[in-house]
């Protein structure tokens, strides 16, 4: 599966600007969530290729929203790279038991974050 549409979902504007720069640079559509719900709802109506999940959010957290997405039949088939400032190991482990397929820690590194996505591609 070709990924061209991104979803960023994360509540820090500044954080949504720098993921957006990275992935438009490369050709990826990129439409943005503020939050883990906003997030959810948009995974339906947007339809992405891939999400792009931070952790710390307010209300529904990227481990919540994730496990959710990955659950449901309608978008259980995007895959997602959580996108935090958590870089423990057991955050890792965590994250990718609610069904995220990578993880990158913030701030990200830009080639990082590409490799990540083209593995998945």
């Amino acid at each position: 599966m070709a990924i061209k549409k991104v979803l960023v979902v994360d509540d820090s504007a500044t954080e949504r600007h720098v993921l957006g720069d990275i992935l438009g640079k490369k050709g990826y559509q990129v439409v943005f969530a503020e939050n883990g719900e906003q997030g959810m709802a948009m995974s339906k109506t947007e339809a992405p290729d891939l999400i792009v999940m931070d952790v710390v959010m307010p209300g529904l957290n990227g481990f919540q929203a994730t496990r959710s997405i990955t659950q449901d039949d309608t978008t259980k088939h995007i895959p997602i790279i959580l996108c935090t400032t958590k870089g423990q190991e057991t955050d890792k482990l965590w994250g990718m038991r609610q069904g995220a397929k990578d993880y990158v820690t913030k701030p990200v590194n830009a080639d990082e974050l590409l490799s990540k996505i083209a593995a998945l591609g």
